[in-house]
């Protein structure tokens, strides 16, 4: 396949030296069409849509690649590229050349973006007729299996937030069994209000990415657990702090942050001697694994975590299936040949 690089275009300034030609030293050539096209774009990146310079410095990286590629082949008007082309370009970027080590999906994909962002804003400003990169898809990301952790491993956290009795711990202790029974997100849990907790019914409302609210229904031992923090612990926390209806405060009395929540279940985790990676995220991904594999229906636990589309819930299912898999392989008396 053509399209290997060795060579360099400088996005900055677009107008590398045309290599072999002895007055290229004092005569650079004008840079191609493509190349002023491509500098047009990183300019509205960085003036009209404010990119920071991180994220700046990754767009010129990328687009000085696809530049370099495309000099390679020839190709030096926005017009003459085809989406063959940046199909193509995708390959090269997963197969790699003597320049390039092969890039990893994630990374080919970030790529792919802005060469279809390029071409998506030269279409718009009418630098070109068609949008080569409209139907050229980034790599497909291999989905990652949500890591949960048993419910032993949980009840053995929950135990060790609350073991000190203190206004503290059962502040610890309440947090972590909120964070379980209902799959909040850590964000979600923070933000809670007294007000938005109804113990006679058992149930809390969420509000969730995009402020779209939620009812979720809580578990007896985690409205045990909030109504003595209530009684016994919050008061004690808020008498320095002014008033607010936070309901998980800290030791001033404001309402807890979620780096401070972060500490808490990791002091918790340590002291309960479990050697998994625990993060918030966990209890969530634990919280939707547990209630598949005790017969939940997907459909009720997308409700309950308070996904848009039950295609971001599925990818639990794989996990129980996993999971049944390993117990068949085990316990099958034909299971393994």
């Amino acid at each position: 396949m053509s399209g290997t690089v060795s060579g360099v275009v400088d996005v900055g300034g677009l107008g590398d030296e045309e290599q072999g030609d002895p007055r290229a030293a004092a005569a650079p050539t004008r840079p191609s069409p493509l190349a002023r096209a491509v500098r047009l774009y990183l300019d509205h990146l960085q003036v009209e849509r404010g990119l920071a310079v991180n994220s700046m410095a990754a767009y010129r990286r990328d687009l000085t690649r696809y530049l370099a590629w495309c000099q390679a082949r020839g190709i030096t008007e926005v017009s003459a590229v085809l989406d063959t082309d940046i199909a193509d370009f995708l390959v090269a970027l997963r197969e790699g050349d003597a320049d390039h080590r092969p890039l990893a999906a994630s990374s080919a994909g970030r790529t792919v973006v802005a060469v279809r962002g390029f071409h998506r804003f030269a279409a718009r400003e009418g630098l070109t007729v068609v949008d080569p990169g409209r139907d050229v898809r980034p790599p497909t990301l291999t989905k990652r299996l949500p890591k949960a952790i048993s419910v032993t491993e949980v009840e053995a956290i929950l135990d060790a937030a609350g073991a000190e009795g203190t206004p503290r711990a059962l502040r610890d202790r309440a947090l972590l069994e909120v964070l379980y029974a209902t799959g909040a997100r850590i964000s979600e849990a923070v933000g809670l209000d007294v007000d938005d907790l109804d113990l006679d019914t058992a149930s809390v409302l969420l509000r969730g990415k995009g402020s779209k609210e939620r009812v979720v229904p809580v578990g007896r031992l985690a409205v045990s657990s909030v109504d003595a923090y209530l009684v016994r612990g919050r008061p004690a926390l808020t008498a320095a702090g002014r008033g607010l209806p936070a309901l998980f405060v800290n030791q001033r009395g404001g309402r807890l942050t979620r780096q401070s929540a972060w500490s808490i279940l990791a002091a918790a985790v340590e002291r309960a001697g479990v050697t998994a990676e625990v993060s918030p995220h966990t209890f969530r991904h634990s919280f939707a694994t547990h209630l598949l594999d005790g017969g939940a229906d997907v459909r009720v636990v997308q409700e309950l975590l308070g996904h848009a589309s039950v295609t971001t819930t599925q990818i639990y299912t794989l996990v129980t299936v996993e999971r049944l898999r390993e117990v068949y392989s085990t316990a099958h008396p034909r299971a393994r040949g």
